[in-house]
């Protein structure tokens, strides 16, 4: 399954916008299984902030496993270094 994180927005900024999009993909998007694979594509995302990703991915990591998640079109300076400080 892949996720397109510009239908959260293309300024990914603050901790609650990250907790309103985890809890309406947690409800509407995401599988039931958590042993399912699940892309991120960060295509059309101008900014990415820690406290959203912090929000939103590290609770998604935190459900499906590390392992579980990929990233993909993550060549946007603000998205590489939030991923870089936040997962590594």
């Amino acid at each position: 399954m892949t996720i397109y994180l510009k239908k959260f927005g293309n300024m990914l900024i603050s901790r609650p916008a990250g907790r309103e999009a985890w809890l309406g993909a947690k409800a509407y998007v995401l599988p039931e299984s958590t042993k399912e694979k699940i892309t991120l594509d960060f295509e059309d995302v101008d900014v990415l902030t820690p406290s959203w990703a912090d929000e939103f991915i590290a609770k998604l990591i935190e459900r499906q496993g590390k392992e579980n998640v990929n990233f993909q079109n993550t060549d946007n300076p603000s998205v590489k270094e939030t991923l870089r400080l936040l997962f590594g």
